[in-house]
């Protein structure tokens, strides 16, 4: 899935939807909505890891590549909060719906969005340096005065927050297991009050070059909220590309 196909808009999108489905399904469904099992070391660079799972990751390696950051994901070392497939489609979906709305060719394949666009909120999901889930302290989301993890700057210069999140264990608070969390603040005056908070399903995956940590897809846009990435890419234009589309 290199590409976002023409099926993304009206009734082929729900052909397109059932397909994924259905594909994902036979899947390790685990892998990106729990704690799913994997490999803890991975002989590559972070884009050597993503394009060795196509059916999770190839939409987003695509945007890696329109967004020009290939040199980021192979020779700098980080910490990549990896959104999936399904975080990319959401969020083009609702693009797509505000597009149709208005009368407007919808998008049909990614290259249609501006690369600033890609840029720009692929770099919220990028920390510089290794984290692993060991190296961060704890969050509790409602009671962020006493566990509020961490800040941290993102590679676009957003601030944003990470923690480990020490689920209760019986009546014993904090004994059971441990997620992480990332972060985004919406309202950077009231941090608190507006975090959004995604899970991660799969932690501490060791490319060569840093750290991956999958985030769990369900119910998140890529951008964090579909408006945001709605209103960039709006703001961006869209592009037609339709003559030279290989789709």
């Amino acid at each position: 899935m290199k590409k976002i196909s023409k099926a993304f808009s009206n009734a082929g999108l729900v052909l397109s939807l059932l397909s994924l489905i259905i594909i994902w399904s036979c899947s390790d469904d685990d892998y990106l909505i729990s704690t799913g099992i994997h490999e803890a070391q991975f002989e590559g660079t972070i884009f050597d890891y993503l394009n060795s799972k196509p059916i999770h990751f190839d939409s987003v390696t695509k945007i890696i590549e329109l967004a020009g950051m290939e040199e980021v994901f192979n020779e700098d070392t980080i910490t990549f909060f990896a959104p999936s497939n399904p975080s990319i489609i959401q969020s083009v979906r609702a693009l797509n719906a505000n597009l149709y709305s208005r009368g407007q060719d919808t998008v049909s394949d990614l290259n249609q969005v501006s690369p600033e666009v890609w840029r720009e909120l692929l770099s919220l999901y990028i920390v510089e340096g290794e984290y692993l889930l060991k190296d961060i302290p704890q969050l509790d989301t409602i009671n962020l005065d006493a566990f509020s993890g961490q800040g941290f700057i993102s590679y676009g210069g957003r601030p944003m927050n990470v923690g480990v999140v020490y689920f209760d264990a019986g009546e014993v608070q904090y004994a059971g297991y441990r997620q992480l969390y990332y972060s985004y603040m919406s309202n950077l005056a009231n941090q608190e009050e507006s975090m959004i908070n995604v899970a991660v399903a799969s932690s501490d995956i060791q490319p060569n070059n840093g750290v991956v940590h999958v985030l769990r897809y369900v119910n998140h846009p890529f951008g964090f909220r579909e408006n945001i990435f709605v209103t960039r890419a709006l703001a961006e234009g869209i592009n037609d590309n339709q003559n030279n589309s290989d789709l």
